[in-house]
């Protein structure tokens, strides 16, 4: 994947998700800059989101640890490195775990 390609794939994956909170029903801040996405939860923890151009990923910090996520053209979708969850899934969990209530995110 090029890097223009990768960058459009990215900036359309941080709209999903950022349409996914407002779909959730979820109390879930969000704020979007330079290619980064914070959620912020009404205990004030945070998870951020943001596009690893040079290795062509999207990186997720969160309280349970730092994850790397790879694209997957088969699928056409995120997939956690060396576990091949899919993003919005994980999201999900980490999400609930944060906001001590269940969180589902979808496309």
């Amino acid at each position: 994947m090029n890097e223009s390609d990768f960058n459009q794939l990215a900036e359309d994956t941080m709209t999903a998700i950022e349409e996914a909170i407002d779909d959730c029903g979820v109390d879930i801040d969000y704020d979007s800059a330079g290619g980064i996405l914070t959620l912020e939860f009404v205990n004030r923890s945070q998870i951020i989101i943001n596009k690893q151009t040079p290795l062509s990923q999207i990186w997720v910090a969160a309280r349970s640890g730092g994850f790397h996520f790879d694209y997957d053209a088969i699928d056409q979708c995120w997939r956690l490195q060396g576990n091949d969850e899919e993003l919005l899934s994980c999201l999900s969990r980490y999400c609930s775990e944060q906001a001590g209530e269940a969180v589902k995110l979808a496309n």
